[in-house]
């Protein structure tokens, strides 16, 4: 009985302490208005809660690439999602009456996410559809990786001990993914790198299959590829980061 007792006592203290690592989120909503001469915005992104330097560092971090992607008026001071999609209301009507013929309107859809959560390490990523005219609209993906212990956001550097390092191991993986060959140019195969050389793209996040580099579309390769990914496990990363995930 005692046995009984002690390991489930055990199995409580472990439970709690890895459900105190999580941090807690609500849903956070937004919608533009509804009218006939208003664009259509739809934002859903998850919103930290808790007085955590880390709950505030995230809020602000998302609000930041949101007001960035809705941003049409450089007139209009943005500060918040509200003034945000005010902005991009203003940039839709102004183009309006420079072209009243223009038929479509704009569109904007936002939807934020936890792809990875562990002791250490926290990755949102935000997946965003924007129309503003032209053929076709434009669908991109951002990473935003965070320390929890320090509760500052981190930048793709500060992932990694030595980048470059880190680089040349990517290129390899990239390089086989792709079936591009060891002695022939990255962009044999019709990629688009600048330069002819390889390079980290600026979304680079953990999932909970291991660290994905996303290069969005126009990139390294044409709309019609759409994005590029490259998946690496976390066993093969493990070593080339600053700070190891942690369960």
């Amino acid at each position: 009985m005692k046995s009984i007792l002690y390991y489930l006592l055990v199995f409580l203290l472990l439970y709690g302490c890895q459900s105190e690592s999580k941090l807690t989120f609500e849903p956070h909503t937004f919608k533009s208005d509804s009218c006939a001469e208003c664009p259509e915005v739809s934002i859903a992104i998850p919103k930290a809660l808790g007085p955590a330097k880390i709950s505030k560092t995230i809020n602000v971090a998302l609000e930041e690439e949101i007001i960035s992607l809705l941003s049409f008026d450089d007139e209009l001071e943005v500060t918040s999602l509200e003034d945000a999609l005010k902005s991009f209301k203003s940039g839709y009507l102004e183009l309006q009456q420079l072209y009243d013929d223009e038929p479509t309107g704009w569109e904007a859809k936002i939807e934020g996410s936890i792809s990875y959560e562990d002791a250490n390490f926290i990755t949102i990523i935000l997946d965003s559809y924007l129309f503003t005219g032209g053929a076709h609209g434009y669908t991109s993906k951002q990473f935003l990786n965070f320390d929890k212990k320090k509760g500052i956001e981190l930048d793709n550097d500060e992932l990694f001990k030595n980048t470059d390092d880190f680089r040349m191991f990517a290129e390899e993986m990239f390089r086989e993914k792709e079936k591009i060959p060891k002695d022939k140019s990255i962009n044999h195969t019709g990629f688009m790198f600048e330069q002819d050389s390889f390079y980290l793209p600026e979304n680079i996040g953990f999932t909970q299959k291991g660290m994905t580099l996303l290069y969005n579309p126009y990139e390294v390769a044409s709309y019609a590829d759409g994005a590029i990914e490259l998946v690496l496990p976390h066993e093969d990363i493990k070593k080339y980061l600053a700070k190891k995930p942690k369960s």
